[in-house]
């Protein structure tokens, strides 16, 4: 009997002690969760984004370029290693971005219809800050220009007052290069003296100016802003300050790693780059359409444009996150940075955006939360001291609180609304016309802890998706209007496989056909970073595709892929290959 007594004394110490762990386990992470964003407080959103910018930057690995305005905001961050868009292509991107949309949602393909005629009246990220009380501005190129955003730039939905346009990009597609008959043209490398420029400026000098002042108008108001700030660079034309030049001599530059076409590349998933080749100096290339490489020599000077292009809109980053510190406004503003897309720089052979692959739709993203991702003690020190890429050494800086699985920039409208002390949208239903949903995730759970020694999460994936007219490379295949779409890539990329299918596509209906399979493309990332080995068909895809028929209608397509994705890499695992 005492022996029985003196076994439930500790059983009931013991499960007594089990219980206090657990109660302290959770207070711990109570007072995490607490800490993601103390208080909850409401902080000012600064939100940049560049265009055409790929991961070449400083904090995500490059060691070329020269980014040091970026790279110290990103030491004081969180960096989203692999972010993926969701289109390689202006418009559709930067609506799905902004809606937390994905393109099969709000049927934006193309540059030619407005999302809340043509699809449904989706709230948009600075809509709903304005509804919260927050006073929203728009700097640049934030939504797409013209039909896309309602030759408004979505305002007054969007923005508390009219979006601002720089008044000298009305000179980026007219001939405004000096070429080497001392004539102008309109030219892909367009380094310019910028004092011999209409009103000796550029388009990105003239938004960070107009940033940098309406800064100024809000840095006293207790109204908390919403400022989004679109920097026009990277995107062509090159059309920059000649010294940026400088940064990158030509004898250093280097092709890419993987300048040809892949043999086993299906025709349809190749874009041939038609808004390079109308440039006038490469028409004087005389490049064969669609293949034609462009010759070594004009490579490397692209490359070097684009990298002096990422240098001079670094440098307006810069001056726009000093004036944002100087104003005092560094301690009570989140700090978002990225970019609608990636640039293909030769890899594939294939130059511009208009792709599945990773130069394509991998982009930056950074999030600078005062207090969450930086000490508010060192916020009383200088937070973002102006580097100049030009006169000054780069620092070294420590990129440590990183983020290596798959997100996605249907993410960044739920994680931006509650980082700045909002409430995060709710996901979205499978099907939802909803004004006010995600069809992405809140990442802020991800501002807990630091990524490191912890094991991958096999189930993120990024998913994107590019449309074409034909299986073969045509003039409008980078860009075809929504009636000419006959075929819609699809692609999901997780931690091991770039895995693609080229379906059918209905544009009348909005409709892909499952079983119209064109091609299909498989990398296996460990052996094949670069994705130039497509092993789709050492794989039987015919007889995965004939298993995965029988699913029901009503599973989604991206649930359908990751399955077939798990099927084809099983049979890696289990040697079932075609022999």
């Amino acid at each position: 009997m005492k022996d029985s007594i003196v076994s439930l004394v500790f059983s009931i110490q013991s499960k007594m002690f089990t219980w206090v762990r657990i109660w302290l386990l959770l207070t711990v992470l109570h007072t995490l969760a607490l800490a993601v964003v103390p208080r909850r407080e409401r902080r000012n959103v600064l939100f940049i984004m560049a265009d055409d910018l790929r991961t070449s930057l400083g904090c995500y690995g490059d060691s070329v370029v020269k980014s040091p305005n970026i790279d110290q905001l990103a030491s004081k961050s969180k960096v989203f290693l692999n972010a993926y868009a969701q289109q390689a292509v202006c418009a559709p991107s930067r609506t799905s971005m902004l809606t937390s949309r994905r393109p099969d949602t709000t049927r934006l393909y193309d540059f030619k219809s407005y999302w809340r005629v043509h699809s449904g009246n989706y709230t948009t990220l600075p809509q709903y800050f304005k509804s919260q009380g927050y006073f929203t501005m728009s700097v640049g190129k934030v939504f797409h220009p013209g039909i896309a955003s309602n030759h408004t730039d979505d305002y007054p939905y969007s923005w508390s007052i009219p979006a601002y346009h720089p008044a000298s990009f009305r000179y980026e597609k007219e001939k405004m290069c000096k070429g080497e008959d001392g004539k102008l043209h309109a030219n892909l490398l367009c380094a310019v003296n910028v004092t011999q420029q209409p009103g000796g400026t550029l388009p990105d000098m003239e938004s960070t100016d107009e940033a940098v002042r309406l800064l100024k108008t809000r840095a006293n108001d207790d109204v908390p802003f919403f400022l989004a700030v679109g920097f026009h660079k990277p995107h062509i034309p090159f059309r920059i300050p000649q010294e940026y030049l400088g940064l990158y001599p030509i004898e250093q530059m280097t092709l890419a790693p993987d300048p040809n076409v892949p043999k086993l590349l299906p025709p349809v998933a190749y874009n041939p780059w038609t808004d390079v080749r109308k440039r006038d100096d490469v028409q004087k290339l005389n490049i064969s359409f669609p293949y034609g490489p462009i010759p070594k020599d004009f490579q490397l000077r692209i490359r070097q444009h684009y990298y002096a292009a990422v240098s001079y809109m670094d440098a307006q980053v810069g001056r726009l996150l000093r004036a944002l510190d100087e104003l005092g406004l560094a301690n009570s503003t989140t700090v978002v940075f990225t970019s609608d897309h990636g640039w293909s720089l030769g890899e594939h052979g294939e130059w511009a955006k208009y792709s599945n692959f990773d130069v394509t739709t991998h982009v930056p993203l950074i999030f600078f939360v005062p207090g969450v991702t930086s000490c508010r003690d060192q916020l009383r020190e200088s937070t973002f001291p102006f580097i100049d890429p030009l006169t000054q050494s780069e620092p070294i800086f420590k990129i440590d609180k990183v983020i290596r699985n798959m997100v996605e920039l249907v993410d960044v409208f739920p994680t931006v609304s509650y980082m700045a002390g909002l409430k995060a949208p709710q996901p979205c239903p499978d099907i939802s016309f909803q004004e006010l949903c995600t069809e992405g995730n809140n990442l802020a759970y991800t501002f807990l802890h630091q990524e490191q020694g912890q094991g991958q999460d096999e189930e993120a994936i990024s998913f994107s998706q590019y449309p074409r007219p034909a299986d073969t490379p045509q003039v409008n295949s980078d860009l075809p209007d929504l009636k000419d779409i006959k075929i819609m890539g699809y692609s999901i990329r997780s931690w091991d496989y770039r895995y693609t299918l080229w379906l059918g596509f209905n544009p009348k209906t909005f409709k892909v056909n499952v079983s119209d399979v064109h091609a299909g493309e498989l990398y296996m990332l460990a052996d094949d970073p670069g994705q130039d080995h497509n092993i789709y068909s050492d794989f039987e895809p015919s007889v995965m595709l004939t298993k995965m028929a029988s699913l029901p209608r009503t599973v989604s397509l991206r649930r359908r892929m990751r399955l077939q994705l798990l099927y084809l890499s099983a049979g890696r695992k289990t040697g079932r290959m075609k022999a």
